[in-house]
C-alpha cells in the first residue's frame, strides 16, 4: 500500500463519498473522535521529520558497524527464503561504501518512508499505544513508547523496499542499495521492540512469519493466477492483518485481553484497506491486480464489473469485523472514538477508489487483460 496520492482526503474527495461526508460533518462540528484524531494527526506531522532523522541515523550506525555485511546478507536471504532481495557478494563492498554516508541514507530512508499507509499508521500507532497505557494506568516511560512505536513503523516500512525490489517498479536506481540496507532496517527493529519484553518481541516474530507466509503466497499466484482460491487470497491476506494486527496488539506490550480486542481490530481494517488498495492499483495499472479479490471473483463470476462489486462487499465484511472491536473496547475507554473515526476514514478510501472505479469505465481494458 505505497499510494503517495493524498487528494482523497480533499473536501471535495471526500464529499463525494457518504463516509466522506460523515467526515467533514465531524471536523465541522469537532466531534469528539474527530479532535483526538486530529490531534495525533498533526502531532504526527511534527514528529515524523524527527522519527526518520532517528531512523537514518540508528540505520547508518547498524551498517557501519557491521564487521561482516556479506554473512549479513546470506542470514537475511535464508530468514526471508529469497535471494532476489539480496546483494551478490561481489556487490557489497562497493554498495556499502556507498551508502555509509549520511546524506545518502537519510535520502533513501525517506524514499521508503514516502508511503501514505506508513505516514498514516504512525498517529495510529500514538493513539493505541496512549490508549492502551491509560487504561493500564501504566508509569510514564516516553523511551519505551518511542522505541515500540518506531520499532514496528519500521518493521512495517520493511515491505516498502522489499515491494520495490521484487517489482522493479519504483526507485530502480537505488534497488542495489535497498538490498543492502533491507537486514539492517529488520535488525534496528527488532532491537526497538525487543524495549517492550520478551512476550511483544515473540509476538512481533509470530506476526513477520505470517506476513512473510502471504508474501510468499501472493508470490506463488503471481505465477499461477487462474488457481486462485477463497483459502489462498485468505492466507495471502495474512501479509495485512499480521502486520496491522500484531503491531496493534504490541502497542498494549501484548497485554490481554486489551491486546486481542486491537489485534482483531487493526487486522480487520489493514483487511479491508487492502480490498480499497486493490481497487486504487487496478486503476493505476489499468488491469486487474494479480492476485486480488477483484481477480478472483472476477473469475468466479465471469465479469469483471461483478468482480469488482463483490471486492468491496468483502471490504464491507471485513470493516464490519473491525467495528466489532469497538463492541468489546471496555466501557469508558479513551479512544474508542478516535478509532470510530479511524475506521470511518478506511471506508471513505474504499468508497473513493470505487467511485473512481466506476468513473474511468476499465472494464473492457480489464476483461482483456483477465488471465485465461
Amino acid at each position: 500500500m505505497s499510494s503517495k496520492d493524498e487528494s482523497i482526503f480533499s473536501k471535495e474527495a471526500l464529499l463525494s463519498t457518504k463516509p466522506g461526508k460523515d467526515i467533514v460533518k465531524q471536523a465541522l462540528f469537532k466531534s469528539k473522535g474527530y479532535r483526538q484524531f486530529d490531534k495525533y494527526k498533526k502531532d504526527a506531522e511534527e514528529e515524523f521529520p524527527k522519527f526518520a532523522k532517528r531512523f537514518a541515523e540508528d540505520l547508518l550506525k547498524e551498517i557501519k558497524s557491521d564487521p561482516n555485511p556479506s554473512d549479513t546478507q546470506e542470514k537475511f536471504a535464508v530468514e526471508v527464503g529469497s535471494k532476489q532481495i539480496t546483494l551478490e557478494k561481489s556487490q557489497i563492498t562497493e554498495v556499502k561504501k556507498k551508502i555509509e554516508n549520511y546524506e545518502i541514507i537519510l535520502d533513501r530512508v525517506l524514499r521508503i518512508l514516502n508511503s501514505n499507509f506508513v505516514k498514516m499508521t504512525f498517529p495510529v500507532f500514538n493513539a493505541l499505544y496512549d490508549a492502551s497505557s491509560q487504561h493500564f494506568d501504566d508509569t510514564i516511560d516516553n523511551k519505551k513508547r518511542t522505541d515500540i512505536i518506531d520499532g514496528h513503523i519500521i518493521a512495517i516500512d520493511l515491505s516498502e523496499p522489499m515491494d520495490r525490489i521484487m517489482d522493479k517498479d519504483e526507485d530502480v536506481d537505488f534497488l542495489d542499495d535497498y538490498k543492502l540496507m533491507n537486514p539492517y532496517i529488520l535488525k534496528l527493529a527488532r532491537d526497538k521492540i525487543a524495549s517492550g519484553g520478551q512476550t511483544v518481541l515473540e509476538e512481533f516474530e509470530r506476526g513477520f512469519k505470517d506476513a512473510r507466509i502471504g508474501q510468499y503466497i501472493d508470490f506463488k499466484l503471481k505465477t499461477n493466477p487462474k488457481s486462485i482460491t477463497e483459502e489462498e487470497m485468505i492466507q495471502c491476506y495474512k501479509k495485512y492483518r499480521a502486520v496491522m494486527g500484531t503491531a496493534g496488539k504490541n502497542m498494549t506490550l501484548a497485554r490481554f485481553p486489551l491486546g486481542e480486542i486491537f489485534y482483531l481490530g487493526m487486522a480487520k481494517a489493514a483487511e479491508s484497506v487492502g480490498c480499497g488498495n486493490e481497487i486504487e492499483d487496478s486503476i493505476k495499472n489499468k488491469f486487474v491486480k494479480i492476485p486480488s479479490w477483484p481477480l478472483y471473483y472476477s473469475l468466479l463470476t465471469d465479469s469483471v464489473q461483478k468482480g469488482f462489486e463483490f471486492t468491496m462487499k468483502k471490504s464491507e465484511l471485513y470493516l464490519n469485523e473491525a467495528r466489532l472491536a469497538l463492541e468489546l473496547l471496555p466501557q469508558n475507554f479513551s479512544h474508542r472514538d478516535f478509532l470510530e473515526f479511524l475506521f470511518l476514514t478506511v471506508e471513505h478510501y474504499n468508497a473513493f477508489w470505487f467511485n473512481q472505479l466506476q468513473k474511468e469505465k476499465l472494464w473492457n481494458e480489464f476483461t482483456s487483460k483477465i488471465p485465461r
